[in-house]
């Protein structure tokens, strides 16, 4: 599928520009992106839901692609990144959106709905549940759980050293990122497997296997979209996402009680490295827990981390089905 086969409009929203895809009419539906994605990872999703009678929107977040890339790292905070969902609600003349989000697209939407409850009016997160903001701040407890191991969290933390090393050959670092934890790729070794052969000293695509040929779900030309994007963009706007994760805890105390009252939902793959980021926790067994409206999980057996692109069908199913239980 083309990009140039969508339209594409800018948006002033919360003081940055975003780039977005807008089709269709109806109910509007926002689709947000994850790491290292852009608003094209939802391309199987748009025309799908427009034929069922939505507007879907699909954003380029904050630093990524064509959307506006603020230099400073707290500009990336959860503050800002719901700020500009509203914003884009905003620039549709609507008072509410169904919300959908990948990786960190998720805990944006699942964020902006426990904020903005008024302005929600369904979510569904795709690979990352909604978790309510814990005792210690996301970082901190990466830090505690992989003291002396390689995590990659951590190691984005240092601004610059991951930059070099992504950007030095965009196209092999994308492929090796894309591959390592898709369903292919995790079927080769598992993200246990991936952890325990780095050190703390090394770089994250040390080790990784480089495909060829790319995975069935990943075309060349869908790849090449990605590389032009971030061979213009660099990767230091949608790594300070990673950078902020203390301010958040911090700014957002809030969202240690709220949940998430809407109808919602969770779509992931059975084999997603989220699922064991926290060793001997399966995050996946109870992925409703704080949400009091929640319509069930759909877990795709054999599927990796890129559930969209990888089981597009499937995926579509299920959000559709969702969209037709919403009352």
């Amino acid at each position: 599928m083309q990009a140039d086969t969508f339209s594409i409009h800018h948006f002033n929203t919360n003081g940055i520009t975003v780039r977005a895809v807008v089709e269709g009419s109806g109910p509007l539906v926002i689709m947000v992106h994850g790491w290292p994605e852009l608003w094209y990872s939802w391309r199987h999703q748009i025309q799908p839901l427009v034929n069922a009678g939505y507007r879907v929107m699909a954003p380029d977040v904050r630093g990524y692609g064509g959307s506006d890339k603020p230099y400073p790292v707290d500009a990336y905070d959860m503050i800002q990144l719901t700020g500009d969902l509203i914003g884009l609600i905003d620039a549709q003349g609507e008072q509410q959106a169904i919300l959908v989000g990948h990786d960190w697209g998720a805990p944006i939407c699942w964020n902006t709905a426990a904020l903005y409850p008024e302005r929600v009016s369904a979510v569904a997160g795709l690979s990352v549940p909604y978790m309510q903001r814990g005792e210690i701040s996301a970082i901190a407890l990466w830090e505690q759980l992989y003291r002396g191991k390689f995590f990659y969290q951590l190691y984005f933390q240092k601004e610059g050293a991951a930059e070099v090393e992504l950007e030095k050959d965009v196209a092999k670092s994308l492929r090796k990122m894309y591959y390592a934890i898709s369903g292919e790729g995790l079927t080769e070794h598992s993200w246990e497997q991936l952890m325990a052969s780095k050190g703390p000293d090394d770089g994250l695509l040390d080790g990784l296997v480089d495909p060829f040929p790319l995975p069935g779900w990943l075309t060349d030309d869908d790849l090449q979209y990605f590389v032009q994007a971030y061979q213009t963009s660099g990767f230091r706007g949608s790594l300070n996402r990673y950078r902020v994760q203390q301010r958040d805890w911090e700014l957002l105390p809030q969202l240690s009680e709220l949940t998430v009252n809407q109808p919602s939902c969770f779509i992931a793959g059975s084999q997603d490295i989220v699922r064991s980021l926290i060793p001997g926790v399966d995050l996946y067994e109870h992925p409703g827990m704080s949400c009091t409206d929640f319509r069930g999980a759909t877990i795709i057996e054999g599927a990796g981390h890129w559930i969209q692109q990888e089981r597009p069908d499937q995926v579509n199913r299920a959000l559709l089905d969702f969209f037709s239980r919403l009352t």
